[in-house]
């Protein structure tokens, strides 16, 4: 575990975080896309360790266990429920592994769990209570500096979660994500749901996933005027609008649908995420990284934009020297493309 707790560095200046570990594994060939579940914690260690060590060196002060969606229903859903507890175990033991490599903090995860139910709140509650208790007591067992309790839709099962957090001594970062535009599902503004969870003594609270930086920026300035507590922010990398807040809704001009894998026609670049980075510490936000669509690219040069040299850096671009981007005299332009000079 760190040298350092979660509030100390919060205490020091802005937390850089890196998560959108099951897209880009996704993207990578070993997690499937749909069920998105991490059997890749088991199936192929070494590609998420590869990930944990791209994210350290890009700068991200967090390792986070890939056990989003590491709950038993969902691996029912694809037949290794028998693997749950392992599964959990592993995951926490990788992201500690890579974290003691550049004194990261290691958080342990949970997520929404497709569980609750509005109609049922206190049976619901029961289920999803359960599966959290058995996610955080291996997480614990293992070793975690801090929970992440994310995308949570609803203030409900989001409380849930901080409860079992609480129960075991663990700080908690409570995040909110929702497709509908200015609600979570059981109708509370994102504003006063951070606030509900700060009051119940989450360590910090905040939005991730579902928003893209132009649709949480805005939310984000909210919540932090509301709140006394440490501001968390960890948007989509995707061009999201008033009109488009989620990305969720994202379509293509003939209305097909392209959540969760065409997006790549909305991809923001490392210098929108950097911009997003610089916007977000100035509006106050304490803990500022990347969901679902992030790769380590963005985050290096997040951090680069925040002050930060981390390893990465050594091979950021140097366009000047490119042969065909650079200021070579021997090159021009013809017709559309480059050629050399006679």
């Amino acid at each position: 575990m760190s040298s350092r707790t979660l509030q100390q560095r919060l205490a020091d200046g802005v937390v850089l975080g890196a998560e959108g570990y099951v897209f880009e594994l996704e993207r990578r060939g070993y997690v499937k896309a749909g069920p998105y579940v991490p059997e890749v914690v088991l199936d192929e260690p070494e590609a998420l360790r590869q990930l944990h060590r791209e994210f350290l060196r890009a700068g991200s002060d967090v390792m986070v266990a890939l056990t989003y969606y590491a709950h038993r229903d969902k691996l029912r859903d694809v037949g290794r429920d028998g693997d749950l507890e392992e599964m959990n175990r592993q995951a926490v033991r990788l992201a500690r592994e890579v974290a003691a490599e550049g004194d990261a903090l290691v958080a342990g995860n949970i997520c929404n769990t497709w569980s609750y139910d509005l109609a049922d709140p206190a049976g619901s509650g029961r289920v999803v209570r359960a599966q959290y208790d058995q996610q955080l007591g291996w997480a614990a067992d293992e070793g975690v500096d801090f929970v992440i309790a994310e995308t949570n839709d609803y203030v409900g099962e989001a409380l849930i979660a901080l409860e079992a957090c609480q129960a075991l001594g663990l700080p908690a970062m409570v995040t909110f994500a929702s497709p509908h535009p200015t609600t979570t599902y059981d109708g509370f503004d994102f504003v006063e749901a951070c606030r509900i969870l700060a009051d119940r003594g989450a360590a910090v609270v905040g939005l991730n996933c579902s928003r893209g930086p132009e649709t949480m920026l805005p939310l984000l300035e909210r919540i932090r005027a509301a709140v006394d507590v440490p501001v968390a922010a960890q948007p989509v990398p995707y061009h999201t609008s008033a009109a488009v807040p989620a990305f969720e809704s994202l379509a293509a001009d003939d209305g097909r649908r392209l959540f969760p894998i065409q997006l790549e026609p909305f991809q923001c670049t490392r210098f929108e995420m950097a911009d997003f980075a610089v916007r977000a510490r100035d509006v106050g936000v304490d803990y500022i990284g990347i969901c679902c669509g992030g790769g380590p690219h963005h985050v290096r040069a997040m951090a680069e934009a925040l002050g930060r040299r981390p390893p990465a850096a050594r091979y950021s671009p140097a366009m000047e020297l490119h042969p065909v981007m650079g200021a070579e005299p021997e090159r021009h332009e013809v017709m559309g493309g480059w050629e050399a000079a006679s």
